[in-house]
């Protein structure tokens, strides 16, 4: 069963890995459209990828060693996290749980690893953008903690996969009001952690409002490839758990081959739904200005906090 476990697990790190990409070409995409342009077409980030792979990697002068291993670090906590979160299938892995608390220490480690590489070069954007990247992570952290410790309460454990199960066994707790406080808080919280709209601004390089592309300004090649394609991987797995979390149905709850092909299926049509909502949504909002920014997760918290408080009042 381990080795079952772990087959499965690294099969859903495999099609993550190839979605991420298209995830965010579908974003990219449908924004464009709805802004009446053509568009670069839903491959293009599969193509940026393959360019910055053939390029040499070119650092600033004076920069140390994490600037060569943070990309790396950047890269495995995404993968570990894609592997973690029950995206295809509710089976986990026998050695690292999917709980709540070493997913959320997973996603720490790349939040940090991020921000080092951008004090790293010694630029003044790396630093500004390092400075607000770690602020909004030491909101956002808290919120994911207790949105989801909310979701766990009717399913006894905090374990993503126990959750995501009890809501496919016991489909009215989806709609209940505790259940979508605490999805609602964690889909803000998605959207600061993975830079998007209305807490940043991924498409703009102004010197006052880049947070994620500050902090990336001065790696090149390789090494820029991996960030990228680390922050499009964490993108599209919280993406994938916050639709599991709604839409639960659909999951492979065993290891047979049609239940991951009906798993994988589902997965692909919940993240192309939930990435061309992504990219509709972001047409209509504007970038907060960041002295709101803390405003926006503070109420975020507040309906987590308020879905904790309703499940010990309803139970």
């Amino acid at each position: 069963m381990n080795w079952t476990a772990t087959a499965v697990a690294l099969f859903q790190v495999l099609v993550a890995t190839l979605v991420a990409p298209l995830v965010i070409g579908i974003t990219r995409q449908t924004r464009a459209r709805l802004e009446g342009r053509a568009g670069a077409g839903i491959l293009q980030p599969w193509r940026d990828l393959l360019k910055l792979l053939r390029k040499e990697t070119l650092q600033a002068n004076g920069v140390s060693w994490i600037s060569s291993v943070g990309p790396i670090i950047v890269m495995a906590s995404s993968l570990l996290v894609a592997a973690l979160l029950p995206l295809i299938s509710t089976i986990t892995l026998p050695l690292v749980p999917d709980d709540l608390f070493v997913v959320v220490s997973v996603l720490l480690i790349g939040t940090v690893a991020v921000a080092l590489i951008g004090l790293d070069a010694g630029s003044a954007f790396g630093g500004m953008g390092s400075s607000r990247h770690m602020m909004i992570a030491a909101l956002v952290e808290p919120t994911v903690l207790v949105a989801v410790y909310a979701l766990s309460i009717p399913a006894g454990s905090s374990l993503l996969s126990s959750i995501v199960a009890t809501r496919l066994d016991a489909p009215a707790v989806i709609l209940s009001p505790v259940s979508l406080l605490a999805v609602v808080a964690l889909f803000v919280a998605v959207l600061a952690e993975t830079g998007r709209l209305p807490v940043d601004n991924p498409s703009t390089h102004l010197e006052l409002t880049m947070v994620h592309e500050a902090m990336i300004l001065e790696s090149s090649g390789r090494d820029l490839a991996w960030l990228e394609l680390g922050s499009w991987l964490r993108l599209s797995a919280l993406l994938g758990l916050v639709a599991n979390l709604m839409i639960p149905w659909g999951l492979a709850t065993d290891a047979t081959v049609l239940a991951l092909v009906i798993g994988t299926i589902a997965l692909l049509v919940k993240l192309t739904v939930f990435a061309a909502a992504l990219g509709a949504g972001e047409v209509f909002l504007a970038k907060l200005r960041l002295f709101r920014v803390p405003e926006l997760l503070a109420g975020s918290f507040v309906l987590a906090f308020l879905a904790v408080t309703a499940s010990y009042l309803v139970t």
